[in-house]
């Protein structure tokens, strides 16, 4: 089958979720014949999506987050402004889309959570197979934590999901632990995560630095903060920040490194735990490693804070309000470091469940070339 991907630029997790799908389906023998990433003046794309994919990659104006000056919370009222005003570019980009669409023709499009990518599809309706993999599906499972006292939070995640998946005729919901199934919901399937095989190869050993994960920029202040408080503890850093050297140690104690994705895995492995903003994707390469985890979700970003409480229950780490890498040390104390076998147990299922999703999905696509014919 040939596939053309649509992917968020926002953060890594969808990036790094679309490399391991990209490894998934061309080590069967499918084609992924164009990469789309969302982008925006904020963030660009980073050099580890190029190195790892040999399909084209093809950056589009798509809705974006706005954070406030420091670079740190998520304004939501900016960001809905800002996009708005941008309107006519994102049109654009959904010509550009369909345009891709039209001369490649692909028999599935698989969109990683881009707004545009749901909007393209839902005016446009191609003759296609249109599924949308992320961890935001999972809300409409009846086990999801919702994160409390944010009314106007929980709307928009899931009018955003909605958008993202307008006219989707599959949606791959990825969780951190086994769900039973939606039986209601044929078209939601849950799986386990899907992880880059790199990380799969790695040996884990017990290093004596923490390892940060900084999705906005912002953060690095509180960080610095901290470690001048405590120079006996050593970090170590990744952001995407302009204009800083790579790497950048401002104090004996703490280095940065700009956005990399093979090097990220490799400190993490290395690590003694993560500190890290409440993204899916590198808790589950945390656990994956045994890595326990402070998640502290992006202020204004409703999707973390569920996160955080949903990685609390599978077992990750801890869910916290600020980079207070003491309150991981104390969690670590009590709790112990010991292997989350659950987890390991429920990533074991994926191949499996890509062997049967894979088959389904050929059937679709005849079905849909037979009534073209």
């Amino acid at each position: 089958m040939r596939f053309i991907f649509i992917v968020q630029g926002e953060g890594r997790g969808h990036m790094t979720q679309a490399i391991a799908m990209y490894q998934i389906l061309t080590a069967k023998g499918h084609e992924v014949t164009d990469i789309v990433i969302g982008s925006s003046d904020r963030r660009k794309v980073p050099h580890y999506v190029s190195e790892q994919i040999n399909s084209k990659i093809h950056a589009l104006a798509s809705p974006n987050f706005v954070t406030d000056a420091k670079g740190k919370s998520i304004n939501i009222w900016k960001t809905i402004l800002r996009n708005a005003l941008k309107s006519n570019s994102f049109v654009k980009s959904m010509r550009q889309l369909d345009a891709l669409v039209q001369a490649q023709k692909p028999d599935v499009v698989l969109n990683f959570y881009d707004f545009l990518g749901g909007v393209w599809h839902g005016l446009h309706r191609p003759a296609l197979k249109f599924v949308v993999v992320g961890h935001q599906y999972l809300i409409a499972h009846p086990d999801f934590p919702f994160a409390k006292n944010s009314g106007m939070g929980k709307l928009l995640l899931k009018l955003g999901t909605a958008i993202t998946a307008w006219g989707a005729h599959e949606h791959i919901a990825l969780s951190f632990r086994e769900l039973p199934a939606m039986e209601q919901k044929p078209e939601i399937k849950i799986w386990p995560p899907i992880l880059r095989e790199q990380l799969t190869k790695l040996k884990p050993s017990n290093g004596d630095y923490f390892l940060a994960y900084l999705v906005n920029p912002g953060y690095g202040e509180e960080l610095l903060r901290f470690a001048e408080a405590h120079p006996d503890i050593q970090i170590q850093a990744f952001w995407d920040q302009k204009g800083k050297p790579d790497p950048w140690q401002p104090m004996p104690n703490l280095v940065f490194f700009q956005l990399n994705g093979d090097l990220f895995l490799q400190k993490m492995a290395e690590c003694r735990a993560l500190v890290s903003t409440a993204g899916f994707e590198a808790i589950c390469e945390a656990m994956y490693l045994g890595k326990p985890a402070l998640m502290v979700p992006v202020e204004g970003q409703y999707e973390q804070a569920c996160n955080a409480l949903d990685g609390e229950i599978a077992g990750a780490g801890l869910a916290g309000s600020s980079f207070d890498i003491q309150e991981l040390i104390v969690f670590m104390n009590k709790a112990g470091t010991k292997k989350n076998y659950e987890f390991h147990l429920w990533y074991s299922k994926r191949d499996a469940l890509v062997e049967v999703w894979l088959y389904e999905l050929s059937q679709g696509v005849s079905r849909v070339k037979q009534l073209q014919a």
